[in-house]
């Protein structure tokens, strides 16, 4: 059995990621972490773990997680993975970082974007975790930097249509709404009940932080740099994204062709859904699931593909994403531990 480590255990994806390793058929978690509750049963800080687990958080350090740990998952915060990857990385155990610390292969946009990076000289050495653009090299490596959750949906949807040059990469907009949980655990005025229920509203307009992630791999994915107008929404619901994404057509396609292409792209990958013509993605059909489901549609008026992409941010948007890197990475069955069905209703 892998020997699993979680540092940071106590936020929403920490917490989403025991409750889907403890399912897992191949690992073990030995240890989980948390300042804020060591000492404590995990079972008495989140009780839908009682009577599966006996797990009590600590506040070990990386050297001393990596005696009990073959792989570590990072379940920190930006800017404080950075402080701890090197120390766990010079043990030679194989990480999954959960932050943003890592995924932007150029220093000079992460500071654009995020602050100050500790720990520059480890970002060559991460992979960017999506398995359906990245597979073979995830499977190589020992450190993996797991994508955000609004990237995930854009670039999944878009990625056979810019592969292919089917699209003009300067009309790119994603229009994306989210669930109060893509903010964190840790209390919020704007994520309160009262904020949210009954409301829905844009937020970091032209200056959300996971732009950069998105232009970095879609331009890699066209082979230009691509600009991305990106607007998120908050939506009053607990969990889910749904991604409106619109662009140029540089030909004349079908919503059929567009399907063909889909499926013929995604044929290895078992968590991309390709809906038939007509048919578009709902969250529900995705919430509490791996799985990212993709609709398509010409707007013949306009000349422009519109793409509509469903994850759940805290699974295909987190912590899923995560546990299909670790099976990739240890040459696991890579739906091992993934193979739940969404939530609907």
């Amino acid at each position: 059995m892998l020997r699993i480590g979680i540092f940071g255990a106590s936020g929403y994806t920490g917490q989403e990621l025991l409750r889907l390793l403890l399912r897992h058929p191949e690992v073990r978690v030995d240890v989980v972490t948390s300042r804020q509750y060591k000492g404590q049963p995990v079972a008495d800080v989140f009780p839908l773990f009682v009577g599966l687990t006996d797990l009590e958080f600590s506040d070990a350090t990386p050297e001393i997680i990596a005696e009990s740990a073959d792989l570590v998952f990072l379940a920190l915060p930006h800017g404080t993975s950075m402080q701890f990857a090197p120390a766990f990385f010079r043990t030679g155990k194989k990480i999954i970082d959960l932050s943003a610390d890592f995924r932007l292969r150029s220093v000079d946009a992460y500071e654009q974007w995020y602050g100050k990076h500790g720990a520059a000289d480890l970002i060559r050495e991460a992979v960017y975790g999506m398995p359906e653009l990245y597979r073979e090299a995830i499977g190589r490596t020992r450190f993996v930097a797991v994508p955000g959750c609004y990237p995930t949906g854009a670039i999944l949807g878009l990625a056979p249509v810019l592969r292919e040059h089917w699209i003009d990469t300067k009309t790119i907009i994603v229009d994306a709404k989210s669930g109060a949980s893509g903010a964190g655990r840790e209390p919020q005025t704007a994520s309160l009940f009262c904020e949210v229920n009954g409301g829905f509203k844009a937020y970091k307009i032209g200056q959300h932080r996971h732009t950069p992630e998105m232009e970095q791999e879609l331009g890699l994915l066209a082979g230009v740099d691509v600009t991305v107008l990106f607007t998120p929404h908050l939506a009053p619901m607990n969990r889910g994204i749904l991604s409106t994404i619109y662009a140029t057509l540089e030909r004349e396609v079908t919503a059929s062709d567009l399907v063909d292409l889909y499926r013929e792209h995604y044929e290895r990958d078992k968590f991309v859904r390709v809906y038939k013509p007509g048919l578009f993605p709902n969250v529900s059909a995705i919430r509490g699931s791996n799985y990212c489901d993709i609709g398509l549609a010409v707007d013949k008026r306009t000349k422009r593909v519109v793409i509509v992409s469903a994850v759940d941010n805290l699974i295909k948007g987190a912590s899923g994403a995560a546990v299909q890197c670790m099976n990739v990475m240890c040459g696991f069955p890579e739906a091992a531990g993934l193979d739940m069905v969404g939530l609907a209703p």
